[in-house]
């Protein structure tokens, strides 16, 4: 086998081999060839070759996201490390193990005016689980923090920095390895499976008519049928899940915005819970948010392994376990309340559906339409990505099918790297993935495409209103030229010519018909990645989505 000369390069391929660490997002550059030649060279690893670093960082994500497991980003000295940021923050809110490895100068060469050098250790510093500055030489110190790296990327879900040193000549190789290097042993901590002190929370339920359990970002069947038909039965519990959550079940109340939005002050009152339970992720609706921080429970119970945000300013308890455990343990020790709280929110919720099919009966051809059709036609089994922005609202108001599965960057919800995530979810699971964007995610992050290593079966479902939508629907939009300018990003750009350099198959829709058309031509195209763009209204959009929210009430 082929190895970099250099022991310090050997060390951190060895390493990372012992670790189980399999696919490798090589940057081109030339700091880091000893890198590059023993991770290529070695068939422990599979390596991808991104040319730009904020989408090779992302398309990482999607990898880590999908196997749930390390994946290693590796890059050159200088500005290349800073392009993963957006990455390492996303994967630090959304708890995804990413380890990044970079190339940098010896410490003698920083700050003395030689070409590409930037301080590079510690750079992530304030969005990262741990960092590594390794010193030139290979040495147990080294390979300490090495194998300390990964283990806290896998066992606080989260990005990791390796900077290394290396000095040139940095292209020499070898056929024999020069290190031995120390590996260690990850110890995986046992999360209680029981409630401590569980008397004191078992009294609050059981005296509790009013129980509300909000579920953010979730990993798909992490919770018992069981559990889900407890919470479905009981009277005293409203579930409210997102698209999001991947937690399904009839009685839970999955568009959270179609039931509260309409809501006045005699409403909230009767909705207001006592005690609020959550897990999972970011929450995507603000009206829920808002809502909770206005009427505030008395009790709001968080179960997460490793972290508690205090969301809504009410934080009364952080229970450190899987959410799974933590309701088989209550659930073994309560019982039913009696009350009308799901019985009169149900009510509620099932007229506001029975509205909203009204109003997608009669509306014209708009940004809400497109996704009703979108989000109806994707296939069964299927993952879903979305993009941020109006995207990922819009599919909050639509019911998705239970088979699909449904992921979105919502730890730091920005539009940077959407499409290059699902790039690489679609490369880390078997399932046919399609991709859902708006048209500035889109092409804010079209180098996404810029690779050869996209499935045959992925699909980009692209809905083009001319600008940043998100930002119509947002309080405060006026007509004037600042916004149109500055805010809304108005453009008359398409993706077709972008298809047509990447070699993605191109369909363009402009009214339901041709969307219908569109979406039978896509579905059918799978030799080669197909874009279906699809061109809305941008001046009826935010109106025909305001004009939802009053016909509901």
């Amino acid at each position: 086998m082929i190895y970099p000369k250099i022991a310090l390069a050997q060390s951190i391929i060895e390493i990372l081999s012992a670790k189980g660490i399999v696919n490798i997002i090589i940057s081109p550059g030339s700091r880091n060839a000893p890198l590059t030649i023993g991770f290529a060279q070695n068939p422990n690893f599979t390596c991808y070759s991104i040319a730009d670093e904020r989408c090779a960082a992302f398309f990482a994500l999607g990898i880590a996201q999908q196997t749930k497991q390390p994946t290693a980003v590796v890059c050159t000295s200088g500005s290349a490390l800073l392009n993963y940021y957006p990455a390492i923050a996303e994967a630090f809110y959304s708890q995804i193990p990413l380890i990044v490895i970079s190339a940098d100068r010896p410490q003698s060469k920083i700050d003395i005016g030689d070409g590409q050098t930037i301080r590079q250790e510690n750079v992530f510093a304030n969005h990262s689980v741990f960092n590594a500055n390794l010193t030139e030489e290979a040495s147990e110190e080294n390979d300490l923090k090495i194998n300390l790296a990964i283990e806290t990327a896998i066992l606080k879900k989260g990005p990791v920095h390796i900077n290394a040193p290396f000095e040139e000549p940095l292209y020499e190789t070898t056929e024999e390895l020069s290190v031995k290097p120390k590996i260690t042993n990850l110890e995986f901590v046992n999360f209680s499976k029981i409630i401590e002190n569980s008397n004191e929370f078992v009294s609050v339920w059981n005296n509790t008519k009013r129980k509300l359990v909000l579920v953010g970002v979730n990993e798909a069947n992490s919770i018992d049928q069981e559990i889900i038909e407890n919470l479905a039965s009981d009277p005293s519990v409203v579930v409210l899940t997102e698209t999001t959550s991947n937690l399904h079940h009839e009685s839970f109340i999955n568009s959270i915005d179609t039931l509260i939005t309409p809501f006045d002050d005699f409403d909230f009152k009767q909705f207001n819970p006592e005690v609020l339970v959550t897990f999972g992720g970011m929450v995507v609706s603000k009206r829920i948010k808002g809502f909770l921080r206005k009427y505030k429970p008395k009790h709001h119970w968080h179960i997460d392994t490793l972290r508690a945000y205090d969301t809504f300013g009410a934080l009364t308890k952080h229970f450190e376990m899987q959410p799974n455990d933590f309701f088989k343990d209550l659930f073994s020790k309560t019982v039913f309340v009696k009350s009308n709280y799901f019985k009169n929110i149900d009510t509620v919720y099932k007229a506001r559906l029975e509205k909203r099919k009204e109003y997608l009966s009669k509306i014209e051809f708009s940004d809400f339409k497109a996704f009703e059709k979108v989000i109806q036609s994707l296939p069964k089994n299927s993952l879903l990505q979305i993009s941020n922005s109006s995207a990922i609202r819009y599919a909050q108001l639509i019911d998705i099918d239970d088979s699909i599965e449904v992921f979105c960057n919502r730890g730091t919800s920005g539009i940077d790297g959407s499409t290059s995530t699902a790039v690489g979810a679609a490369l880390g699971n078997e399932k046919q993935t399609v991709f859902v964007t708006g048209d500035i995610g889109f092409l804010y992050d079209s180098n996404a495409l810029w690779n050869s290593y996209i499935p045959k079966n992925f699909k980009i479902i692209l809905i083009n209103n001319a600008g940043g939508g998100i930002f119509r629907i947002l309080p405060g939009h006026q007509e004037k030229p600042v916004f149109n300018t500055y805010f809304e990003t108005s453009h008359s750009l398409t993706a077709e010519h972008l298809a047509k350099m990447y070699g993605l198959n191109y369909f363009a829709a402009q009214d339901v018909q041709s969307l219908e058309n569109g979406i039978e031509s896509l579905y059918n195209s799978n030799d080669v990645p197909c874009i279906l763009e699809i061109f809305t209204p941008t001046f009826e959009n935010d109106k025909i989505l305001k004009e939802y929210f009053k016909f509901l009430y």
